[in-house]
């Protein structure tokens, strides 16, 4: 999820873990380790000259069960070296340091799980990608109580009941309310394939995700031989249906067989994808899971990016968001949003 959702969570973390013993200190060391994982943005752009390997870093190694685990040990040796010092000597063991490090770590993949990006958990066993596609990477109700719970538990002393009791309630909320996102889930799953049954689409298979910043509006995408038909469902609407669909033609201006990386973004998007071209040696790759930005143009889409060849390997430009008018699409997703 979003940088703020995993710092305080990790800041939770902390607050479980050492709250009692070290105050507020616990809160800024969870939040120090539930933001390292994210740094995998970072050092995929040292690691690789190649813009789409390094996109392709991220929500990898640094996201799985194992970094969590070899960096848990190793920050928690070095933290507690580091702070063990003086008057706080004795004040704190090792293995608690490890046990904050490694519960800051580990929960932001967990998290992150659930969202439709998805995390490489099991890297480097494995690169499957785990994605319950059960909440928006930015969601403010997940969010929100859970941050204001965290603020709010600042101000009373380390070893105060309501500071526990506080903690405690922002990790039930934001529990209760994702249990909630993952029985939406199931019941968006559900209403899409029937939508798509009573719009006579034959489709191989299917895919559904709330749209950002919520969990009211979703989008729904199912693939046939030669199209990609997508449409969407809000809680607000007066029929329990996926409505709106528009049929995107499947383009692949780029082959797997020509080009390695093309292959590698083909399972990055889980096979929902489409490639145009759109100048010389260069292409548009648009990432399907996510929703148009403008319903009348086929081509556009919130998750998109410039692909070239370059001497024979292919390459993508960075990462940019300026060419569509988001703002524009956002409100259209809030009109669609209050129901039809």
């Amino acid at each position: 999820m979003d940088s703020l959702t995993q710092i305080v969570l990790g800041a939770a973390c902390g607050e479980a873990v050492l709250g009692k013993k070290i105050g507020n200190k616990a809160l800024l060391f969870g939040a120090i380790g539930g933001t390292i994982p994210d740094l995998d943005v970072i050092v995929g752009s040292w690691l690789y000259g190649n813009e789409i390997d390094a996109m392709l870093f991220h929500r990898g190694f640094m996201h799985s069960i194992l970094f969590s685990v070899l960096a848990a040990f190793l920050l928690g040796w070095l933290v507690y070296k580091l702070y063990n010092t003086g008057k706080r000597r004795h004040l704190t063991t090792q293995h608690s340091w490890t046990l904050l490090f490694f519960w800051s770590l580990f929960t932001h993949p967990i998290l992150d799980c659930f969202t439709p990006y998805g995390t490489q958990l099991f890297t480097p066993f494995t690169n499957y990608r785990v994605a319950f596609n059960n909440i928006a990477v930015v969601d403010p109700i997940y969010t929100l109580p859970f941050l204001l719970c965290m603020i709010v538990l600042m101000f009373f002393n380390r070893i105060s009941i309501k500071r526990r009791f506080i903690l405690k309630l922002g990790i039930v909320i934001s529990s209760i309310y994702m249990l909630f996102t993952i029985g939406n889930k199931i019941y968006m799953d559900i209403t899409f394939e029937k939508s798509l049954k009573k719009n006579k689409i034959d489709f191989k298979r299917c895919y559904t995700q709330p749209t950002i910043f919520n969990n009211i509006l979703w989008y729904g995408i199912a693939e046939t031989d030669s199209t990609y038909f997508v449409g969407y469902y809000s809680l607000l609407d007066k029929e329990h249906i996926f409505s709106d669909f528009k049929a995107l033609k499947k383009e692949r201006a780029l082959s797997p067989r020509d080009y390695k990386r093309v292959k590698k973004l083909a399972w990055f998007s889980n096979q929902y994808y489409s490639i145009f071209k759109i100048g010389e040696n260069t292409y548009q790759y648009n990432d399907l899971r996510y929703p148009l930005t403008i319903e009348e143009n086929s081509k556009s889409s919130v998750f998109k990016f410039v692909l070239y060849d370059e001497q024979g390997e292919l390459n993508m430009k960075p990462f940019r968001r300026n060419e569509d008018n988001i703002s524009d699409a956002l409100r259209a997703l809030w009109e669609r949003l209050k129901g039809k």
